[in-house]
């Protein structure tokens, strides 16, 4: 079969259904291809950032990996924002790019990015876990399976690989073998240092066993696709868990031992449970540690004892000095089930007291200001629509929040029930993400309702993917918040004076109109009792509707706690 067959016949082997694409010249053999098997369905972005952003979203909502597939130079350039912010989460995005013939490079030829040009495999190099070209087309079968090995094998990653016109039209007798999934799922530990923290468990500083012990639960319990395991080890010992806002739903948040977030946009509950009575024993899992992750470091010196556990070594040396545990989360919490003869007669005598502090922390308000989910203010209050959204949206489905003040709104009003159905780009935060990123997701899932809370700024920087979403009748929902300004930016910049509040500002755009322009459906939502009902439309549509909410900008977002730990020197928040 020739290159191109032979990649999405092993890309289908993978179990890949979608692939996310703009056409152009330089993987023209790969339209012809595609007309040549069934296994994957073509989608056609706007623009190539927009197809990364769907595969990432489609990696992310499917438990799987996704593949956008662009042309190099220009296109390869429009992606890069998605691979970086792909990279700094974790998700495994496989980028497929086209370049010109290996014989051809440097001649001049037109979009030529190869090695004696613009070197598009170095471009990518500091953004992916690997990113090479296929110089010669014989190297093909291996040099895919080696970007699919460090595609899928922890910690993920994107990866990216360059394809010149030869190697895609070059005839290849060879088939793909599937990566086995005890690659895919290694579940390392460094059992050593996982036995030395037993110990932890049993005594504390003072001799005693200790009472208040809090989980903080990262991203790597999704990387771990260890949900069960962590839900099982909190209810078996009763020990409250809070989660990072990478990591919102990895554990329920209507669950009677859930926290909540810890960090930005975190609840009452959490910073409790953490900072203000600081836990005996807290075990960090999966968290990256940083700044928004810890409520800007305010972690560090505060519980008596901590346990972390996590793949990368740089980021427990460079933040921790207590307890390490290099390995996979899952993996840890099975050793902690298999080994609770040893533990389990400590943490029984703690149950009741530690239930006891749980009910103290409890029964103190969970939320900042939740009246504001019930505002009747108008221009609408964001809590107010993010609420109803809630409401309307099944427990199941998915919800992709944007970058800009919504995040912050979303990530403390909304609830989420389950692992898997609420997706961010937290940690870079491109604006503009989750727009695109909701048609993988849809695509991945297409049994599951998913709708997205974005803002006006972030529907001119991504907001023609729109009309991906009609071409194709996915009927996503998108809340446009739109306050007529950048949301987080202006909340900062109008109290430094006249210009920054103007530069800050922006048109109250029509969005509604937008949509129906693209295909799609829209809504104008001026006044709060118009929500049920936009939203109650939208669940009927059979493409993707935009409810574009009239929202006032001089809401202050839910991130007092926040605030308070970094307003000494921060400068962004």
């Amino acid at each position: 079969m020739q290159g191109a067959d032979f990649i999405l016949d092993s890309l289908a082997q993978e179990g890949i259904d979608h692939l996310f694409m703009v056409p152009g010249g330089l993987i023209d053999p790969f339209l012809s291809a595609l007309g040549r098997q069934t296994a994957l369905t073509p989608i056609v972005a706007a623009q190539e950032g927009g197809a990364a952003y769907m595969a990432d979203g489609y990696a992310r909502a499917g438990g799987r990996f996704g593949v956008a597939l662009c042309i190099g130079g220009p296109g390869l350039g429009n992606a890069v924002t998605a691979v970086a912010a792909a990279q700094t989460d974790g998700s495994p995005l496989l980028l497929l790019s086209g370049e010109v013939a290996t014989d051809m490079e440097g001649l001049g030829e037109f979009q030529d990015a190869g090695s004696q040009t613009l070197d598009d495999v170095s471009i990518l190099k500091p953004l992916t876990r690997y990113s090479s070209s296929v110089t010669n087309p014989r190297n093909l079968p291996h040099l895919l399976r080696h970007a699919l090995l460090q595609l899928r094998t922890a910690p993920t990653g994107p990866v990216h690989l360059s394809l010149p016109t030869d190697s895609q039209v070059f005839d290849l007798d060879a088939r793909y073998r599937p990566i086995d999934a005890g690659l895919i799922h290694a579940r390392t530990l460094a059992a050593d240092a996982a036995a030395a923290t037993l110990a932890h468990f049993t005594q504390g500083p003072d001799g005693t066993p200790p009472v208040r012990i809090v989980i903080l639960a990262g991203a790597g319990i999704e990387h771990a696709r260890c949900y069960a395991a962590l839900r099982d080890f909190a209810q078996r010992w009763s020990i409250p868990v809070a989660t990072t806002l990478r990591a919102k739903g990895a554990f329920p948040e209507d669950h009677p031992l859930s926290l909540g977030v810890f960090g930005y946009a975190g609840t009452h509950h959490s910073r409790l449970a953490l900072l203000d009575n600081p836990p005996d024993l807290l075990l960090l899992l999966g968290s990256g540690l940083n700044e928004r992750d810890t409520l800007h470091w305010a972690l560090k010196l505060r519980a008596q004892r901590t346990i972390c556990v996590n793949l990368s070594t740089v980021v427990m040396g460079a933040h921790l000095t207590d307890s390490s545990v290099v390995g996979d989360v899952g993996a840890y919490l099975d050793w902690l089930a298999a080994h609770h003869d040893r533990i389990g007669p400590a943490l029984e005598a703690t149950r009741a007291a530690r239930g006891h502090w749980l009910a103290g922390i409890t029964a103190q308000p969970r939320l900042q200001d939740p009246q504001h989910c019930a505002s009747d203010a108008t221009p609408l209050h964001p809590a107010r629509a993010i609420s109803e959204l809630r409401t309307a949206l099944p427990k199941d489905g998915i919800v992709l929040i944007d970058s800009g003040a919504h995040r912050a709104f979303a990530g403390h009003y909304w609830t989420a029930y389950a692992p898997l159905t609420y997706l961010s780009a937290t940690n870079l935060g491109p604006m503009g993400w989750a727009i695109p990123a909701a048609v993988g997701a849809q695509c991945a899932r297409p049994d599951r309702r998913v709708a997205v809370i974005t803002g006006d700024g972030c529907m001119r920087m991504q907001g023609m993917e729109i009309a991906t979403a009609a071409r194709y009748r996915l009927p996503i929902i998108y809340l446009v918040i739109n306050n007529a300004a950048l949301g987080n930016v202006w909340l900062r910049a109008h109290t430094l004076g006249a210009v920054p509040d103007e530069l800050t500002s922006l048109p109250d755009h029509d969005w509604a109109g937008f949509a129906r322009g693209l295909g799609g459906f829209g809504i104008t939502v001026a006044r709060p009792e118009q929500l049920a009902g936009a939203f109650a439309a939208a669940l009927e549509n059979q493409g993707p509707t935009v409810i574009d909410v009239k929202a006032d900008k001089r809401f202050a977002t839910p991130v007092q706690d926040w605030s308070a730990a970094c307003a000494a020197w921060s400068y962004h928040e």
